[in-house]
């Protein structure tokens, strides 16, 4: 769904009438939850219990790419990514994007996660603080921003 943007037509309303669910109060709780994504396409879950019509919502964190789409305050990213540089965003973006998707990788730290982010950053054509992603990778490393990866994690 496209935050803040969901209606009842499909492909919610679909799905949704034949189980008997109020499509308008799940609709609602939709917009509700991902008011905060305007413009963003945010994964959304819909569990119905079909004998007593009630229903939970669950958000998933938006893409990896999105968010840094966010960042950059560009709609996408590069056509020709290393050659053309699409936006810049700042390290402490990177981590903040990484915080957010801790619970959906397999990455074991903070550090991983950082660096599965820039991977993004670099095929997205996105710079890092001014300097190709592949450069901040090796930084990342070479334990230039331990102290900043030590400290959010703990």
């Amino acid at each position: 769904m496209e935050g803040g943007n969901a209606s009842p037509g499909p492909p919610l309303g679909p799905a949704l009438g034949p189980l008997g669910v109020n499509v308008g109060a799940v609709v609602a709780k939709i917009n509700e939850a991902t008011k905060d994504f305007k413009g963003m396409k945010v994964p959304v879950e819909v569990e119905v219990d079909t004998d007593t019509k009630q229903f939970t919502v669950t958000l998933k964190t938006p893409t990896t790419s999105a968010l840094i789409a966010k960042e950059a305050g560009v709609d996408k990213g590069s056509g020709a990514p290393g050659k053309e540089a699409k936006g810049n965003i700042s390290f402490q973006s990177v981590i903040k994007i990484a915080k957010m998707k801790m619970n959906d990788t397999y990455a074991k730290s903070l550090k991983g996660v950082v660096k599965e982010v820039l991977g993004t950053c670099q095929s997205m054509g996105i710079t890092v603080d001014s300097k190709p992603p592949k450069e901040v990778i090796k930084e990342v490393d070479r334990g230039l921003y331990d102290n900043l990866l030590r400290e959010e994690v703990a």
